[in-house]
């Protein structure tokens, strides 16, 4: 098997990941979905409206963080798993319905938010971890990188569908389809073989909530690896306002053109996440080079004349912050303990998508008053500032190199002066 594809020659992951796509093709018409509707059916092109629905439904991840990455470690996460996926696809129908029957209104649609982001709270760390359960070590990078490329290949086929349904038969169809995908997972999951997963070992015992905090605050190279993601899912990640503001304000398209935005950002994304699948290793050069492309990318897509310019932008953006989410999710994966890789990787998953809160209607308020161009704009000003400062703390801080070369095969090498040791941040 290709190396790229290595890790579905395990039986487990190649059932889960086919029922995996499924769902996520629904969840990407669901988000669609959602967005259109407030947007275009219970507002009038509200920005402010959708950085409300954005921020609700990532939220959770933030206030529960501590206590779902405790949950993942102390209980069998494929039980988590098919309790979350049952939450998820009945707020998912609830949606659908609402819409169908002609009732739904816009606090509805921010309480569905607000429940479909206390199961994603839960559904996230549980997620991310049980692929490694699955798979062995040395192919969990593999095994990253393909979930990364299901999910973009559910974000490439989604958003097209959702807009040709919208278009035909309406937004709550959409919805209604999305509530029909989880089945897929909750099926997959049950046919699993128990006997094949290698479980971590499950924490007993109280206080262990705030031990992923204590451990993270131990590990400079992860804490580095955080800084960097909350600042992309903060101010750079906010492509569902972004996606419907330009695409209906500024380009003056209707749903068909909006999904199909969505799409091409996709492609960017699915390439990222297959060339990934080939790097046996994350390594910190990727990811700073991948943040330094998506600077350019969102500088590129913000100041984009036409709308076919901007959806060249948008793959470029979508190629280098998936190669950043990939990388980094694997760096800190593999360097943690098995016994707390839930809490961390809820912590992770509260930093990355927990910034939501916090940047999404702050995103759609510069999208009100300054206009829809700002609201990508912002998000290159602060990656590009961040990454700014991470070089110069790595350069005083860690005695870190940062060398050009341009002979045969150009590349950017990050490297320890051989006068101190190094710690893993800068490896």
């Amino acid at each position: 098997m290709s190396p790229t594809f290595a890790s579905l020659s395990i039986r487990n992951y190649r059932i889960y990941a086919l029922g995996a796509i499924v769902s996520n093709v629904g969840t990407w018409m669901g988000r669609v979905a959602q967005d259109w509707v407030v947007l275009t059916e219970l507002t009038d092109h509200s920005a402010s409206a959708l950085g409300i629905v954005t921020g609700l439904q990532f939220l959770p991840m933030l206030l529960l963080a501590p206590w779902t990455g405790a949950v993942t470690d102390r209980y069998p996460k494929r039980v988590l798993l098919l309790v979350t996926q049952a939450m998820l696809g009945l707020a998912a129908l609830a949606g659908g319905l609402l819409v169908v029957t002609g009732t739904a209104q816009l606090w509805h649609f921010y309480l569905l938010a607000l429940v479909t982001g206390i199961a994603t709270a839960f559904d996230n760390p549980a997620r991310q971890t049980f692929v490694s359960e699955m798979v062995p070590r040395e192919r969990l990078t593999n095994a990253v990188a393909l979930n990364s490329a299901s999910f973009n290949l559910g974000r490439l086929i989604g958003p097209a569908v959702a807009g040709l349904v919208i278009a035909g038969v309406g937004s709550g169809q959409a919805l209604l389809v999305n509530s029909l995908t989880f089945v897929s997972v909750i099926i997959a999951l049950l046919c699993l073989r128990a006997s094949e997963l290698t479980p971590a070992p499950r924490v007993i015992g109280r206080g262990s909530a705030l031990e992923g905090l204590r451990y993270v605050r131990g590990r400079p190279d992860i804490v580095l690896v955080m800084v960097l993601i909350f600042v992309l899912g903060t101010f750079g990640m906010n492509f569902q306002i972004t996606i419907a503001l330009m695409a209906t304000q500024v380009f003056d398209r209707g749903a068909e053109d909006y999904g199909l935005l969505g799409s091409i950002m996709a492609i960017g994304s699915l390439s990222a996440a297959l060339l990934a699948a080939r790097r046996s290793e994350p390594r910190l050069r990727v990811l700073l080079t991948s943040l330094a492309g998506f600077t350019l990318a969102a500088g590129a897509a913000a100041l984009a004349p036409t709308y076919v310019t901007f959806a060249i932008a948008l793959a470029a953006c979508g190629l280098t912050a998936l190669t950043v989410m990939t990388t980094a999710n694997a760096m800190v994966q593999m360097r943690t303990e098995p016994m707390m890789r839930g809490r961390v990787m809820a912590l992770y998953m509260a930093i990355f998508f927990g910034g939501t809160p916090l940047g999404a209607p702050i995103i759609g308020w510069i999208g009100d008053v300054l206009g829809p161009r700002w609201t990508i704009g912002v998000g290159a000003v602060a990656v590009g500032i961040t990454l700014a400062g991470v070089a110069v703390w790595l350069a005083r801080h860690e005695n870190v190199e940062v060398t050009y070369s341009s002979q045969r095969r150009p590349r950017v090498r990050i490297t320890s002066a051989p006068t101190h040791d190094v710690p893993q941040a800068a490896r």
